[in-house]
């Protein structure tokens, strides 16, 4: 079964002192410390400790509510909540913490609301339940609800329904905007790519001009570039086809919409939707065809940075490509772990795209030419669909398996089947499309024809 994004605990979060549009300071905290802050601020100490974990509860949750929807960042802000209590929740910088409070907090910040079935933190709305009042829980209420014997889930069950549960020992990690840091365009593949068509076919839904996309696979083709085309149209953004920062955004921002994610009662985000392709970490240990292509990238780094390591292109994540990931890092500013991670694909993949992206033409002679950085697949056409049926065409001429097709620069179903043929000949997974394992091997078997006529 694939993976599954879920919700994590963030180590820090930053926050907005005034309303959103306001130009007040911006500060960044520790996630613990400020559950503590605003605990502290929002309620009592000296209220019974079921109400306490029950509102501490909430207000964990609505956090990461606002975090896990990128509310304000989807809106084109630089702060993932604001202390502003008219939007969101009391925050005071440099208040006294009280001490049963940090107690609790202590031992449930990693612990969130949700409804069953689902995995986002649940929108949990609260307000003090005298002088003013929500749909959500009522402070006070809560008081009384813990004085005749309601369990914290009990009173949250009272506000929130029946439905709801609690996630517990929720993983914690450094937690940066969702956005990849490149613009998805025809030819990516990946987790980032399968999020945006399970988005857009959800928006789909209710802004029907948009084309629907046949399969959330997390490979960007011309179905994928319809949709986003048609979304950048309906939605002013210019068209494109290519998924940049304001276009993540602003699907992101209608997404959290549609399916009412910040708010109380929504649709709700199952764990059939959040399931990824890719695996989210490669670490030592790993094998297989996403090694392959951390390798082969670092190597391409490393021919061109010196200061970069190169370790062997055998698909096995063993030390010497530990440490080339580990050198990678520290050369990035990434947290050195030695473990790719979505943070470090993201940025080896741009640093790759850009490197290939600036080669000179004509750089690599009579030879092959490297990964063009993103896959190629049936449906498209141009310079680097031309070069790919160059290869094909002398490697067909040498080798009896591999279907000889003509150069147009246009891949059809003759060059999905070449590409077929030569991936069952040379034991990588038969897709048909050309990624960078694929295209480096062409290009081996290519070089070495060219070398040896």
């Amino acid at each position: 079964m694939p993976e599954a994004l879920y919700p994590v605990i963030p180590q820090d979060i930053t926050v907005h002192l005034g309303a959103p549009t306001s130009s007040a300071q911006n500060v960044t905290v520790n996630f613990v410390d400020y559950i503590k802050n605003v605990a502290s601020s929002e309620i009592y100490p000296t209220w019974p400790e079921e109400a306490l974990r029950a509102n501490i509860y909430a207000i964990i949750s609505f956090a990461l509510n606002r975090i896990y929807t990128e509310w304000y960042p989807s809106r084109g802000y630089n702060f993932d909540i604001t202390n502003s209590t008219a939007f969101d929740q009391a925050f005071v910088p440099d208040r006294e913490i009280f001490e049963n409070i940090s107690l609790i907090v202590d031992d449930i910040f990693n612990d969130y609301v949700i409804r069953q079935g689902e995995i986002q933190p649940l929108f949990t709305q609260f307000c003090n339940g005298t002088t003013s009042r929500c749909d959500g829980l009522s402070q006070w209420g809560s008081v009384d609800l813990a004085r005749a014997g309601l369990t914290p889930y009990q009173i949250l069950q009272n506000y929130y329904g029946q439905n709801i549960g609690i996630v517990e020992n929720a993983p914690i990690a450094d937690i940066e905007q969702s956005y990849p840091g490149v613009p998805l365009r025809v030819g990516d593949s990946g987790n980032n790519v399968k999020i945006i068509q399970t988005e857009l076919n959800r928006i789909a839904r209710n802004y029907p001009a948009i084309p629907r996309i046949a399969e959330e696979n997390g490979i960007f083709g011309l179905d994928t570039e319809a949709a986003v085309r048609k979304f950048q149209e309906i939605f002013n953004l210019s068209q494109t086809g290519e998924v940049d920062k304001s276009t993540w955004y602003r699907i992101k921002r209608y997404y959290v919409g549609v399916k009412g994610l910040a708010e109380l009662v929504g649709e709700g985000v199952t764990i059939s939707e959040a399931q990824i392709p890719f695996s989210t970490q490669l670490r030592e240990g790993s094998q297989g065809i996403g090694v392959r292509t951390v390798q082969y990238y670092l190597n391409i780094l490393a021919y061109f940075n010196s200061g970069l390591a190169s370790p062997p292109l055998d698909g096995i994540f063993g030390p010497e490509t530990t440490n080339a990931v580990r050198v990678f890092q520290s050369f990035y500013g990434l947290p050195v772990t030695g473990i790719v991670n979505t943070a470090t694909w993201n940025v080896l993949n741009r640093i790759y795209s850009e490197t290939v992206e600036f080669l000179p033409e004509g750089y690599s002679g009579e030879f092959a030419k490297l990964y063009p950085g993103y896959l190629l697949s049936e449906g498209m056409s141009g310079q680097n669909v031309r070069d790919l049926q160059s290869y094909l065409s002398l490697i067909g001429q040498n080798i009896d398996v591999i279907p000889q097709i003509p150069v147009t620069g246009y891949f059809g179903s003759q060059t999905r089947e070449a590409v077929t043929a030569f991936q069952n000949a040379f034991g990588i997974n038969p897709t048909g499309a050309v990624g960078a394992v694929t295209w480096n091997t062409i290009a081996e078997q290519y070089d070495f024809f060219i070398g040896n006529n």
